[in-house]
């Protein structure tokens, strides 16, 4: 089974006065792998600008908007129709014997290609994040899976969700002082924590689609909004999916966008402006996701031979 929806991200910087704009990097298009494919996409700005497209080095897609004349306001709308063939389950990708209890034994091969998602990124000066890391591996507590779902879950249900305008990301040192943050706050800590363990992890952002905005009695946290969770690497399942704001690693709500080391390297739209400090008003971001159809699983038997001619 597949969903075919339709994506839309409208974000809106407001001034005083006119102001001009310098060079903007937006991360809107996904890289679909074989999670999905593109059908369409648009993206345009309510001034003249030229847009370059590039890949990072992350083979996220990225777009360089150069803007020629000074506004008020910028307006800066994606839109997107694209397939989405959701994430199978854990249970669909035995794990490998080698990653079934922590520490995972990764091969030389895989080390050297994933040494830079599993070196922590944030110090941890006073020891909180390593000391709340290691009560979920205590005593026996080591099986890879186990550890995984019992830090998602602590983190889903003993922190308190509080969306925040302001961009940017809490070290997981202040998210486990504070008790609460965002879903890139709560994907970060997470990441950081299974990185003290020696697991590969990387930063996923991306949108998260809630059937609720399309009729269904699932409401999810964060939706409406762009959204962050987490990818960890283990042999025998490749890179698994894991939000612990709503507590998914399977099915059709994750749509993901890109991946990073760390947030700061996937900010859906940044760059400069110039003018007085007081010209700033604010910042608007708007998202929705709607579901279009939901087509049925490939019949193989209906499959045409390649050997037969047409």
């Amino acid at each position: 089974m597949s969903v075919i929806y339709d994506l839309e991200h409208i974000t809106t910087y407001r001034y005083q006065n006119p102001v001009t704009f310098g060079e903007h990097r937006a991360i809107f298009l996904p890289s679909m792998g074989f999670g999905g494919r593109i059908l369409s996409y648009s993206l345009e700005a309510n001034i003249p600008c030229e847009m370059r497209w590039m890949m990072d080095t992350l083979s996220n897609n990225v777009t360089l908007l150069t803007f020629s004349q000074p506004a008020k306001e910028l307006i800066v709308t994606y839109r997107m129709r694209g397939e989405h063939f959701g994430i199978p389950a854990i249970a669909d990708f035995p794990l490998d014997h080698r990653a079934e209890e922590i520490p995972v034994q990764y091969t030389p091969d895989e080390w050297n290609d994933l040494s830079s998602f599993i070196r922590p990124h944030t110090e941890d000066p006073e020891g909180h994040l390593a000391a709340w890391t290691k009560h979920f591996v205590a005593g026996d507590q080591d099986n890879t899976l186990d550890v995984l779902h019992r830090m998602m879950d602590s983190i889903n249900q003993t922190l308190t969700y509080q969306g925040r305008e302001v961009e940017g990301t809490q070290s997981p040192a202040e998210t486990l002082r504070l008790k609460s943050g965002t879903c890139r706050d709560y994907a970060w800590l997470m990441i950081e924590a299974l990185r003290r363990l020696g697991l590969a992890c990387r930063f996923v952002s991306g949108y998260l689609y809630d059937s609720a905005l399309d009729g269904g009695e699932v409401g999810m946290t964060g939706s409406g909004a762009t959204h962050a969770w987490v990818q960890v690497y283990l042999p025998g399942a490749g890179w698994r999916a894991y939000d612990p704001t709503n507590r998914i690693t399977a099915g059709y709500d994750l749509i993901r966008v890109a991946i990073a080391r760390h947030p700061g390297q996937v900010i859906p739209l940044s760059g400069s402006w110039f003018g007085e400090t007081g010209d700033y008003l604010n910042m608007d971001v708007h998202v929705s996701i709607r579901k279009l159809a939901t087509l049925p699983e490939f019949d193989e038997s209906q499959a045409i031979p390649m050997s037969t001619p047409l």
